[in-house]
């Protein structure tokens, strides 16, 4: 239902079409009698809207919303009649149609490779002009590109890249009866992840030295193998010190929190008894001031970039060690239970991958006789070296 606001003393229409909310400012000031007469109008379109007869241009003709809606409605009038419309118009159709099954992060994602990469190559040519001969051109050309940074886009990029061309391409080569110009397109291979965790001693070194307010914080992240997001968006209410388990629920993406992305995200992290003393510790300092478990003074959510650039790697650099990214305190948990013979099905399910087959994949190296025992060998481990991580300063 329509709603009538009011801003910069003009009157405003906050109201719901397509799936998506719109507010249009109308000539309107914002006086008893010219919200009546608004109200009269919000009914009719109300109606029109029920009746599907509602015409976003004529209620709002100045509207920059209404004329891309314009646009899209007259695109799938011409879906009707299998007319190819440009790669530039139909991709502003799938978007506005799919985004609402996206995550906000994600919808930046696409939104940025429609503008940088597709449309400005691509735009002009008609659906169905774009055959498997352009699409390796445009790759080819994708090769040659630097990004913003002034480096050479990844092959794991430009493979990002083509597969939002190619789920494009791919429904309107369905709407409009032509041939799907992707078959037998293979993607670039990738290199395989760069996989250099911590030693035992390394991960001593580093908590030690970190500055003490993040102390808890790492040996979470190193010994959890938890993703950045999922621990910067980490509540307490996920925190089971009965069962001893962390519970991996939402994840903390673009200062949005939003569900974890897949089934075997959404999981629960047995806690050794190292990371149970950490977050008894942490507890003393943020529980009950902020439902973050690790968070900023003021007790909103830490930003990642921030704690990457004035803790994480000024500590690498303090202790002299390998510049890595901070991922690597999960490549770190993943090989410490490989090399202490947990078992594979145990930590694939603690780093919440649907099965073994990437565990072996990239961790393959570090990957002794396995044994059946869950989580009691590393344990062990972390208590006879690691036992003076989480005593109480004097």
């Amino acid at each position: 239902m329509a709603s009538i606001n009011s801003r910069a003393g003009k009157l405003v229409v906050d109201f719901r079409y397509e799936k998506q909310r719109c507010r249009e400012t109308t000539v309107y000031v914002d006086t008893p009698s010219n919200r009546k007469k608004l109200k009269k109008i919000i009914e009719r379109m109300e109606a029109e809207l029920i009746l599907g007869t509602f015409k976003y241009e004529e209620y709002f003709p100045n509207s920059e919303r209404g004329r891309k809606l314009s646009q899209l409605n007259q695109l799938r009038a011409a879906s009707q009649t299998n007319t190819a419309p440009l790669f530039s118009d139909f991709s502003e159709l799938w978007f506005r149609e799919r985004e609402g099954e996206w995550r906000k992060s994600y919808i930046q994602t696409v939104r940025y490779t429609l503008d940088s990469y597709l449309i400005p190559q691509l735009g002009k040519s008609k659906v169905n002009e774009i055959t498997k001969a352009v699409i390796m051109e445009f790759r080819a050309s994708l090769l040659k590109t630097t990004s913003h940074l002034g480096t050479n886009l990844s092959n794991a990029r430009i493979n990002k890249i083509m597969s939002i061309a190619r789920m494009i391409l791919v429904e309107a080569s369905d709407r409009f009866d032509f041939p799907n110009p992707w078959l037998n397109i293979k993607p670039l291979k990738i290199k395989r992840t760069d996989v250099n965790p911590f030693s035992l001693e390394e991960i001593k070194r580093f908590i030690n030295a970190v500055r003490p307010d993040f102390k808890n914080y790492y040996i979470v992240r190193f010994f959890t193998g938890m993703r950045t997001g999922e621990i910067d968006g980490l509540h307490w209410d996920n925190i089971d010190f009965n069962k001893r388990q962390v519970l991996v629920r939402h994840s903390k993406v673009m200062d949005e929190l939003v569900d974890t992305k897949t089934d075997g995200s959404f999981r629960q992290i047995d806690m050794s008894q190292t990371v149970f003393d950490a977050l008894k510790s942490q507890m003393k300092i943020t529980y009950g001031k902020s439902d973050f478990v690790f968070c900023s003074p003021n007790g909103s959510p830490l930003q990642h970039n921030n704690v990457t650039k004035r803790v994480w790697y000024p500590t690498l650099e303090y202790l002299g060690l390998a510049k890595r990214k901070p991922y690597q305190t999960r490549h770190t948990a993943a090989s410490l239970w490989l090399a202490a013979g947990e078992n594979a099905e145990w930590i694939a399910r603690q780093l919440g991958h649907a099965n073994t087959q990437m565990l072996f994949k990239v961790y393959s190296r570090y990957v002794p006789n396995l044994t059946r025992k869950d989580g009691s060998l590393l344990d062990k481990v972390l208590t006879e070296h690691l036992n003076d991580l989480n005593k109480s300063e004097d």
